[in-house]
């Protein structure tokens, strides 16, 4: 815990945004959602996919901040914070998957949930690999460099992509390599299995184009702190956000725009999202000085990993305790109070926001006590 840091607060602003929508189309109730609320089958992006790129480039903002620091230390000291940083975000995501540990027998006992059978990768997890790996170009390679190698790495995992799918359809769900990588290192028992068979979108092969958006989130706040005040420094944002969008529709020819494999066109796309989400907040903050609403936001933007985890951790929780019927009390609440309410779509959107404004109240308890969790 800290007292606050120097804040920017169209960042500030951006990142609670990010964690408030992420929280929202993660804990939809039992009805079924409206559809922006929902991620893409496959290839293409709505609303929601845009959720987790923008948390990415929100810690590239942060990082903009914390890495001046690094001038300061010698390179031990900078690679001991980095790594711990690096350890302590993954071990936090793994734990957060295991939770809570046991589970329901059909006998109606719990029984321990083997390691063998945890997924091991994750939201959590690639934040922590995408933060390590850019921290790590950021802190040793020149600006040129790191824009160098973040381009290596988006054609190269095309080129892989390419190589070694399936020689009919290499970007399909049962043919990229993504899955091939990640059953091979991984083995099926530690993926995700919400596609019906084990694929896990926050896979290791998909987290090297990653990293990019973390990279271009630090870029972005260094240049925002610098220039992001004035008509030229907006211009650019601007320019290079709709740049960036161009040059993903024109990549989708070839590379289809997709979240769960993070094709390169993806990373393209969304970062040039971000840059004009950004630009309209900083035109609206610091030129148009419309300021009153932003509280709410800077609640979770002065918090944001912490409220995250706390919304998952919570849901894991609401899942396991079971009613006297058998049903989970997450189920229970939502076919009690939300869906007798508001049926359907209304009503499982009504839960989610109920939801988001629950974690946002810890926050606004923390934010009032100046307590700012960092790990």
């Amino acid at each position: 815990m800290s007292t606050a840091p120097q804040r920017f607060l169209p960042l500030d602003v951006f990142r609670g945004m990010t964690v408030c929508f992420m929280i929202i189309v993660n804990t939809p109730g039992t009805g079924v959602a409206f559809g922006p609320l929902n991620h893409a089958h496959w290839h293409g992006c709505t609303p929601t996919d845009l959720v987790f790129p923008s948390f990415l480039f929100a810690v590239g903002n942060a990082m903009s901040f914390s890495m001046r620091k690094y001038d300061q230390l010698g390179s031990g000291a900078v690679l001991s914070k980095i790594f711990r940083r690096t350890f302590l975000i993954f071990l936090l995501g793994f734990l957060m998957y295991w939770l809570p540990f046991v589970r329901h027998t059909a006998a109606g006992g719990y029984e321990f949930i083997p390691l063998g059978d945890t997924r091991i990768l994750g939201v959590l997890q690639r934040i922590a690999l995408c933060y390590g790996l850019a921290s790590l170009m950021i802190y040793f390679l020149p600006k040129k460099g790191v824009w160098a190698v973040s381009a290596i790495l988006l054609l190269a995992y095309w080129a892989i992509l390419g190589a070694f799918g399936d020689a009919g359809d290499p970007y399909s769900l049962h043919g990229n390599a993504v899955l091939k990588f990640d059953r091979i290192i991984l083995g099926d028992s530690h993926l995700y299995k919400g596609e019906g068979f084990p694929f896990d979108p926050e896979g290791l092969l998909s987290t090297l184009p990653a990293i990019v958006n973390v990279v271009a989130g630090y870029y972005t706040g260094l240049f925002v702190q610098q220039q992001g005040k004035t008509q030229q420094g907006l211009n650019r944002l601007i320019l290079a956000g709709a740049v960036l969008i161009i040059a993903a529709q024109l990549w989708n020819l070839a590379l289809p725009i997709n979240k769960k494999i993070w094709t390169s066109s993806y990373v393209l796309y969304t970062v040039g999202i971000d840059l004009l989400l950004l630009s309209l907040l900083i035109f609206i903050i610091d030129f148009k000085h419309l300021t009153g609403w932003t509280g709410f936001f800077t609640v979770f933007g002065k918090n944001p990993l912490f409220l995250y985890l706390l919304s998952e951790v919570l849901v894991i929780f609401l899942y396991f305790f079971q009613t006297s019927s058998g049903k989970s009390v997450y189920v229970w609440i939502n076919d009690t109070l939300f869906q007798p309410t508001a049926p359907g779509k209304v009503g499982s959107l009504l839960f989610a926001v109920v939801y988001m404004l629950l974690c946002w109240s810890v926050g606004w308890v923390l934010d009032r006590r100046r307590i700012y969790v960092r790990v």
